[in-house]
């Protein structure tokens, strides 16, 4: 056995009975746990994402605050179903935990299971296009995420951090600063940087996919649990 983790449903109840009785319960209890765990020396502090239920479901807020509370455990999700997933704002929202985690963020996403709700997903404002099943569509959706996290790995890890012209990122002006923390951290930085600019730009061209093995930066890794799709990007 090489590394101990564990994994937190966050299951809640409004029972007397229950000592966590609410979904504030549920979150804070989670960050303490992850907390005890690195205390402990464990290895990993992973959270499922159930939506529809009493459960964890919102998984970004709680892995910033965990990755801000701890120092050296891997923070992680099993498994974010992307049928609920706007492939872009993932993107963001991952690099800007993994920056507050400093590059201990460890994502394992999937195309979904069957769950509580008849196509629970429609009410999330997400449909699957003429001819493709939801299934298809969870694969869509981990596709671009996965297109705008790696194919530019190649600007992740470079010794420049990435430049953008002012017409490029309408109103505002091209990032010029560098984190001086820890080296995860600015290459996470410029994930995030490189991940929303074309996206800000309004870049909906569509891209040919060449090299889908690319590595995203420092410890980060983005596991894909989806039939026909299985992908494992760490670097």
């Amino acid at each position: 056995m090489k590394k101990i983790s564990f994994l937190s449903f966050g299951h809640w109840t409004p029972s007397p009975q229950s000592q966590t009785r609410s979904a504030g319960d549920a979150l804070l209890q989670s960050i303490d746990l992850a907390i005890a765990a690195e205390e402990l020396g464990a290895d990993g502090a992973y959270f499922r994402v159930h939506h529809f239920a009493r459960q964890l479901a919102s998984p970004f807020p709680l892995l910033a605050a965990a990755g801000a509370k701890t120092s050296r455990i891997e923070i992680g999700t099993a498994v974010i179903d992307m049928r609920y997933e706007n492939p872009l704002y993932i993107a963001e929202d991952a690099g800007a935990a993994d920056l507050i985690a400093g590059g201990r963020l460890q994502l394992g996403i999937s195309r979904g299971a069957p769950e509580q709700v008849i196509d629970g997903w429609h009410y999330f404002g997400y449909s699957p296009a003429e001819g493709e099943s939801d299934a298809g569509m969870g694969r869509r959706h981990a596709e671009v995420f996965l297109e705008k996290t790696t194919k530019l790995g190649s600007l992740f890890m470079s010794s420049k951090p990435p430049r953008f012209e002012p017409s490029a990122l309408p109103g505002r002006r091209p990032a010029t600063h560098e984190s001086r923390e820890h080296p995860s951290a600015v290459a996470s930085s410029r994930w995030l940087m490189t991940a929303t600019a074309p996206i800000l730009a309004g870049a909906a061209k569509k891209r040919t996919r060449s090299d889908s093995s690319t590595k995203i930066p420092a410890r980060s890794s983005v596991a894909v649990m989806l039939p026909s799709l299985t992908h494992s990007s760490r670097s």
